[in-house]
């Protein structure tokens, strides 16, 4: 089949194709947890997003990024010729697919840097194209790719590998994104695009998260039938937040119509807040980021995770409410290795582990045990 789809809208339905959809092709995204070639990082460059902090940002990065290369291949863009405007490669980077082949494919959505935040973003947007070409120069041969008009950000939702999708209506439905498509047809796109067939829902986001709402920072798939959950007490900022998605997951089923096993996280205490330097007003208004204000509540959470490889990478902030979370993780994923990796640096970026990485999974071609 070609390598690559350049997708357009098909009438009142809103999938966008050029021929055949990946779903229709037996292409699926896989879950975090099956086996993976490669995880893509790029490196934090960018002092707006990090005012102040960015020397310690990029150390805690290359801690974390030493440790992952101990169970997988860990790529940084910029190694491939690629300078991004900033390191939240989840959300623009591509977004991996197999089929029961062995084959290897990826969607290439459209990205504009959450809902036009932050320009610039042509060279975010334009990094699945730059990775293609190195796969096929890798590979040998061209690796199939859609690209399509939905804007779509990794961090937004979350697959179980089987069916499911969870994803939240704060963000996926917000105006800046998709105005044009109804609920409904977002569901259509997703399913035509990553092989699913069940939508969950959660409502609300984050107090904090410039994202309006990412799926990443509130509850994960811990297998296929498990998902974690951060909960907050009365007073606290995302209390209500939390609750709603509470409900709507304690209401949700699974692809087989079964409820699913809820387990509760807490949420990161105390705060974590960041004094911004003196001068970053200044920096502010001359680059027309929007990054926050000094003493702003950060969107800390112990579920921006990454799974890789049997090792569960979790973000940990020096707060005493770390423990609790590294017992829940113990006890909820005995088949994982928890590996507790300090966050309080990049997280005032708005993101941890998650949002700063995208896995490639194993296939045919590359096996998950043969470390570059």
């Amino acid at each position: 089949m070609p390598p690559y789809f350049e997708a357009t809208r098909d009438g009142e339905s809103a999938v966008l194709r050029l021929g055949p959809t990946p779903a229709e092709l037996g292409y699926r995204m896989p879950a975090e947890w099956e086996p993976q070639h490669r995880i893509w990082v790029t490196t934090p460059t960018n002092p707006d997003t990090f005012p102040g902090c960015l020397q310690e940002a990029q150390e805690q990065h290359a801690e974390w990024c030493g440790a992952m290369s101990r169970v997988v291949n860990v790529r940084a863009t910029q190694s491939i010729g690629i300078a991004p405007e900033d390191a939240w490669i989840r959300d623009y980077g591509p977004i991996f697919l197999v089929d029961d082949k062995g084959g290897l494919a990826f969607n290439n959505y459209r990205f504009n840097a959450w809902g036009e935040k932050y320009p610039p973003w042509d060279k975010m947007d334009n990094v699945p194209d730059i990775i293609a070409d190195f796969l096929e120069n890798e590979i040998g041969k061209p690796v199939p790719h859609w690209k399509h008009d939905m804007v779509l950000e990794g961090g937004s939702f979350e697959v179980n590998g089987v069916g499911s999708l969870l994803t939240t209506e704060a963000c996926l439905l917000h105006p800046n994104r998709n105005p044009t498509l109804s609920k409904q047809q977002i569901e259509a796109n997703l399913a035509a695009t990553l092989g699913v067939t069940n939508i969950i829902w959660m409502p609300r986001g984050l107090k904090g998260d410039d994202t309006d709402g990412h799926q990443d920072d509130l509850a994960r798939w811990i297998n296929t039938d498990t998902i974690v959950a951060i909960r907050a007490p009365q007073g606290h900022p995302d209390h209500e937040a939390l609750e709603a998605n509470w409900r709507a997951l304690s209401d949700a089923r699974d692809q087989n119509g079964h409820k699913l096993n809820l387990i509760e996280l807490p949420n990161v205490s105390p705060a974590v807040t960041y004094d911004m330097p003196a001068d970053y007003e200044a920096v502010r208004n001359d680059n027309g980021a929007t990054t926050g204000s000094s003493g702003e509540h950060l969107p800390a959470s112990y579920t921006n995770y990454l799974i890789a490889n049997g090792h569960l990478f979790l973000p940990v902030f020096g707060r005493p409410s770390d423990d609790l979370a590294i017992k829940t993780y113990e006890q909820a994923a005995p088949h994982l290795t928890i590996v507790p990796i300090r966050c309080e640096w990049l997280i005032v970026g708005r993101g941890a582990l998650h949002c700063l990485s995208q896995q490639e999974p194993a296939v045919d071609e590359m096996s998950p045990l043969r470390l570059d």
